[in-house]
């Protein structure tokens, strides 16, 4: 099986003190799981981390997704606010080698269709080796409502970075990629 036939490993992250310690249950990492489980058509897996909000353990949780696990997509849930405990997209950049504005400005512009506090929001989207970090929001709501406006290009930009080739239930998430880029259907 060549690289791009293995399944996808995806790495969620929910950034929450409170969650983290128990003080409330965690909605960050099943609005993530169930999201995935209806789009995603091709094999994958999970490595879940819920983490409280401290760059440094971010930083660590996020390396560790990447360079150990090897983790394709790694999606932060939580902490991309303006409060001074929100660290999430400062820990991201910190473990970028390259950033892509892209994501964090059409994930705001999606948020912004439903809230206009969507302008506070920091998300970001970077490359970490052969791995795709994003940021997303903490609610289940506004997780949904982010990965249908963005998830569309991520596929390719596995594609382009070297990761496993991701289809998706078009019912849920329809793909683009080029013509150039998409694969004919198997057999």
């Amino acid at each position: 099986m060549s690289d791009v036939d293995r399944a996808l490993v995806v790495g969620l992250v929910s950034i929450s003190d409170r969650a983290s310690s128990g003080v409330y249950v965690d909605q960050g990492l099943p609005g993530l799981t169930a999201w995935f489980e209806a789009a995603l058509a091709t094999p994958y897996r999970f490595e879940t981390r819920l983490v409280p909000d401290e760059q440094s353990t971010i930083e660590r949780t996020l390396i560790e997704l990447v360079d150990a696990v090897n983790c394709d997509l790694v999606l932060t849930t939580g902490g991309t606010g303006p409060a001074p405990r929100d660290v999430t997209p400062e820990a991201t950049v910190a473990v970028a080698h390259k950033v892509l504005p892209g994501f964090g400005e059409q994930m705001r512009q999606v948020s912004l269709r439903f809230v206009p506090t969507a302008i506070l929001s920091r998300q970001v989207g970077v490359v970490r080796g052969r791995a795709l970090i994003l940021n997303l929001p903490g609610q289940p709501k506004a997780i949904k409502e982010t990965l249908d406006g963005v998830f569309p290009a991520v596929p390719y930009c596995l594609d382009l970075i070297g990761g496993p080739y991701v289809e998706t239930h078009e019912d849920i998430c329809k793909v683009f990629r080029p013509k150039s880029a998409v694969r004919p259907p198997r057999s």
